[in-house]
């Protein structure tokens, strides 16, 4: 396992947005769970911490108040094997509140974002042939959520 993982700060969703992660992603699942003390700064006995792994990565949840927002400058990339996987996870994380962007980008309910890509994509965009690969990167560019079949039909021309 890597010493280095991902620690997501939030407001006071952070087991609720682990609990979405971990249905959503297979080898996923909730790892500990720590409260608040009487030393706080949080509300005693509410959740402070959240360890859970998405797909075996090690990722930690902080409900660490108001003070700091998670921004699109930081956001978790889903590695999907066709469009019915960009589908499903897309609209999963989408559900609820979450909102779409560009280029298979979106912000979850919570306000993480998640760049959910095709495999096909970053073949297109390596394609030897430049002008394939220029024209799969203006289709992209147009997109909410990332249409396979479009990009490929980019590609041909």
């Amino acid at each position: 396992m890597s010493r280095i993982s991902p620690f997501l700060w939030f407001d006071d969703q952070a087991e609720e947005a682990a609990n979405l992660y971990v249905s959503l992603f297979p080898n996923s699942k909730i790892t500990n769970l720590s409260r608040y003390g009487e030393a706080g700064p949080g509300k005693s006995g509410s959740v402070m911490t959240v360890s859970f792994e998405l797909d075996g990565l090690a990722v930690t949840a902080l409900n660490g108040g108001p003070v700091f927002k998670l921004s699109e400058a930081f956001s978790m990339s889903v590695d999907c094997a066709d469009q019915a996987e960009v589908d499903r996870y897309w609209d999963a994380l989408i559900d609820s509140g979450g909102q779409p962007s560009q280029c298979g980008w979106l912000k979850d309910r919570f306000g993480l974002s998640w760049q959910i890509v095709p495999r096909a994509l970053p073949r297109l965009l390596g394609d030897p042939d430049r002008a394939k690969a220029q024209r799969v990167m203006a289709a992209m560019l147009k997109m909410r959520k990332l249409d396979v079949a479009a990009l490929e039909a980019a590609a041909e021309g």
